[in-house]
């Protein structure tokens, strides 16, 4: 499993074939790297088995820059000062600009800006695709780049462009059981264990901000575009559920479908397995089948850094339902789950 790791530029390979392309753009790459080595600054890395495959390097700014037009007044921000992916698709993409925007939280910034030369479209595009808008242009010795800001708070009505925000007001809210085994692989972040988590060291491959899945519990066709999903890892039946079920995430509906919406098995295909943890063969069957009949995509805004027992929902929350698959859950109760998750409420808007 490739994780995305903290690494300090000493220990990077400045060689590496990886970085050829930024020697390309930027002359004064190589000496950037070297100063930073020497900073004991770090980035963020991502290999696959020895091979460098994704580089981030995020700075926090609070002066006038004037190097940028129009220039971006005295504001702390954080830069996206060097980003770099060797990606087939955009899930490697996604997935670092999650770190980008979970960083931006947890160190309570709310603008992010980065220079990029507009012959990166497929980056700049997954960058507006949530919520960055083109700001104004930088120019250098090493050419024109565009400037590309975000202000989490600069709220469009969009849950892409507005993620990972949270907006609560005329929203339902539900929890959504989900089995150990596909818990793992969606969620992976979101981690049984019931102690706090360094939310900038642990993720894993799974951590794209789209998630898809498939099951066959009527209630979901209640849910809408917007609505708020608590996840809810069942019992792995290591114990009772009391202490053993907990609620992990915080997503967002983006659309719930019909297996039958899709008049292909290929259009079926095309939609759920770039986010789905089933394999093709796996959804060929229920394509086939139509046992598991409902596609629900969400966006996966927040893992929580404490795990909410069953036996806190019940005792502590009154949640009480019937049917723990889906059940309702009030703004009271969720305000409170949330606290007891140390979720930072800043993300979450009324």
């Amino acid at each position: 499993m490739a994780n995305i790791q903290s690494q300090y530029f000493k220990d990077i390979d400045l060689d590496d074939e990886f970085f050829n392309s930024l020697k390309e753009d930027y002359s004064e790459f190589n000496s950037w790297f070297i100063k930073k080595a020497t900073e004991v600054q770090h980035a963020f890395t991502l290999y696959e088995d020895t091979k460098l495959m994704a580089f981030l390097y995020l700075k926090i700014e609070d002066e006038v820059d004037k190097t940028i037009v129009p220039e971006l007044e005295e504001k702390r921000r954080l830069k996206v000062g060097t980003f770099k992916i060797d990606a087939h698709g955009t899930k490697l993409g996604e997935r670092f600009v999650k770190k980008i925007l979970d960083v931006a939280v947890v160190k309570k910034i709310d603008e992010i800006y980065v220079t990029i030369f507009d012959k990166h479209q497929p980056l700049i595009n997954l960058l507006k695709t949530f919520g960055f808008s083109e700001y104004g242009t930088k120019t250098t010795s090493n050419g024109k780049e565009l400037v590309l800001l975000k202000n989490l708070f600069n709220l469009k009505n969009d849950i892409l462009k507005d993620y990972p925000i949270v907006q609560t007001e005329n929203k339902h809210i539900y929890g959504l059981s989900i089995l150990p085994k596909f818990h793992t692989k969606l969620f992976s972040d979101s981690i049984l264990k019931n102690e706090s988590v360094d939310i900038l060291k642990d993720t894993s491959y799974t951590n794209s901000i789209h998630k898809i899945y498939i099951c066959a519990m009527k209630d979901v066709q209640n849910f809408h575009n917007g609505d708020i999903l608590l996840i809810y890892r069942t019992s792995d039946g290591q114990g009772v559920a009391r202490y053993r079920s907990v609620v992990t995430s915080i997503c967002v509906v983006e659309e719930v479908l019909n297996i039958n919406n899709f008049d292909t098995e290929g259009k079926f295909l095309k939609y759920c397995e770039p986010y789905s943890i089933f394999t093709v063969d796996e959804l060929r069957s229920f394509y086939r089948r139509k046992k598991y009949p409902f596609i629900i995509k969400m966006t996966y805004n927040a893992a929580f850094k404490k795990r909410v027992t069953n036996g806190q929902l019940i005792d502590s929350f009154g949640v009480m339902p019937e049917y723990w698959g889906v059940f309702n859950v009030t703004n009271e109760q969720f305000k409170n789950i949330m606290r007891a998750g140390e979720v930072d409420e800043s993300i979450i808007i009324d």
